[in-house]
């Protein structure tokens, strides 16, 4: 096996977290476009991730947040973002460094990426559709919060728009070299 001295899935990673930092900002700017929203999945144990200690209690190892209806207040900076959710009517603040994320997806496009870490190897178990289905239960869509200059409260129930399949999400295992 020849030695990747250019460290192209390092790159790669970056080039693909970048995406998300990008998307995020747009959103913090002008709102969600049209139905777009966001489900992303992040690993709870990662040093900088900041969550009140009740959820980090409730999410020990990832969770899965939706930015869609419910939030406000979404700062992105070069390394992270921060946003505030309500979880059972109870506000919270989260800051999500971009090297914690596990996966984004939009589902209104079918887009998709998929990141390699300790915890998105205990997602790949049996029981990840129920671990999914779980986490994004515990966000409170009832508690109405404004999300900034636009609004799109036609994009439905975010567990109605769960992805089905896998074909459209882009792993960066497939770059890297076993």
């Amino acid at each position: 096996m020849v030695d990747d001295l250019m460290h192209y899935d390092t790159l790669t990673e970056t080039a693909m977290r970048s995406v998300i930092r990008d998307a995020l900002r747009r959103v913090a700017r002008e709102g969600l476009p049209g139905a777009h929203h966001f489900f992303i999945t992040f690993d709870t144990n990662f040093d900088g991730v900041g969550m009140a200690d009740r959820l980090r209690a409730a999410h020990p190892t990832a969770m899965t947040i939706v930015l869609q209806h419910q939030f406000r207040d979404l700062v992105v900076t070069e390394t992270g973002f921060s946003v505030e959710l309500s979880f059972n009517q109870i506000p919270e603040r989260l800051a999500i460094p971009f090297d914690s994320i596990i996966s984004f997806f939009d589902p209104q496009v079918e887009f998709g990426l998929r990141f390699s870490s300790p915890a998105a190897d205990a997602l790949d178990g049996e029981d990840a559709e129920h671990f999914e289905e779980e986490e994004l239960a515990h966000i409170d869509s009832d508690a109405p919060m404004d999300k900034g200059p636009k609004t799109n409260s036609d994009a439905g129930d975010p567990l109605e728009n769960e992805p089905t399949n896998g074909d459209n999400i882009v792993s960066i295992d497939s770059f890297r070299n076993k």
